[in-house]
């Protein structure tokens, strides 16, 4: 049998049903869908300008752009309809940054948790047997948590300024052609963005993922321990102290209660002598 069924069937991959592993499985899964449908993307869009004179007319300009979206760089021509001349343009905008700080976080977030998971699965004594390793992964957990907010923010933004820089009625600006109304400037299809919707998406989802997966984690390391212990501690004192008070009061109830139950006057045999005297004294009379 090779090593990993005998794993397998010595209930390792159990540690997936625990809330920790299952997150690290599932953050290594939507961190894949982050930067591949950032990373991954292409598209563009197609314009057609239909001058006065038609031999000047261009009824398909295509203009392409893709990750990391350095638009200041994506390089067009399009007629001017005076003449045969031509004018080159470019799109206006760069959110490489914003772009690229996303696909990062979500690539190194995919490796640390392949690394983690492994360790989850493969390795949990040696996880587990010393504090080292849950604080280091604690530490990381809260780093990526918000390195997932700052680069799903960012990149939110960023998105919304590439589709502003390449929205059809932006890019017409910029023609001298669409400026004459005899000229005619339509839009033969728009680019789509839906992949890159589902990117920023991915991304707060990640950051939901890790957030919610810091108090698992913290559970592991010794300061959850340490404060269970100080939590327990006053209780269990205060605990013990309410127990030896009821039992002085018991004791004290039984033994001075009983103590002034036969002080509180003389007995009746007491009561008898006391009371004979009066029949004596008759008597002698």
């Amino acid at each position: 049998m090779d090593p990993v069924s005998q794993l397998a069937s010595a209930g390792t991959f159990r540690a997936l049903k625990e809330p920790l592993a299952f997150l690290r499985a599932l953050e290594l899964l939507f961190a894949i869908f982050a930067f591949a449908t950032c990373g991954g993307y292409s598209g563009g869009l197609r314009l057609s300008v239909d001058c006065v004179n038609k031999t000047e007319s261009n009824l398909s300009i295509d203009i392409a752009f893709a990750y990391p979206f350095r638009l200041h760089q994506v390089t067009f021509e399009v007629p001017t309809c005076e003449g045969k001349g031509r004018q080159k343009l470019a799109l206006i905008g760069d959110s490489s940054s914003s772009a690229e700080f996303f696909v990062t976080v979500a690539v190194f977030a995919f490796l640390y948790s392949l690394a983690a998971t492994v360790v989850y699965i493969f390795f949990q004594n040696k996880y587990r047997e010393n504090n080292r390793g849950p604080l280091i992964d604690f530490i990381v957990t809260v780093v990526f948590s918000f390195l997932w907010l700052v680069g799903s923010s960012a990149w939110a933004k960023g998105l919304s300024d590439v589709k502003e820089a390449t929205n059809p009625k932006e890019v017409f600006l910029l023609m001298s052609a669409c400026k004459q109304p005899s000229n005619k400037c339509m839009v033969v299809h728009s680019p789509v963005m839906s992949s890159l919707n589902t990117s920023v998406v991915f991304g707060f989802l990640n950051f939901i993922l890790w957030a919610g997966n810091i108090w698992f984690v913290f559970k592991e390391t010794g300061w959850h321990s340490s404060g269970q212990r100080y939590l327990s501690d006053p209780m269990e004192k205060h605990s013990s102290s309410y127990n030896q008070g009821g039992y002085n009061q018991d004791s004290y109830g039984s033994g001075g209660g009983y103590n002034q139950q036969a002080s509180l006057g003389p007995s009746s045999e007491e009561f008898g002598q006391q009371s004979s005297g009066p029949t004596s004294f008759t008597n002698q009379i």
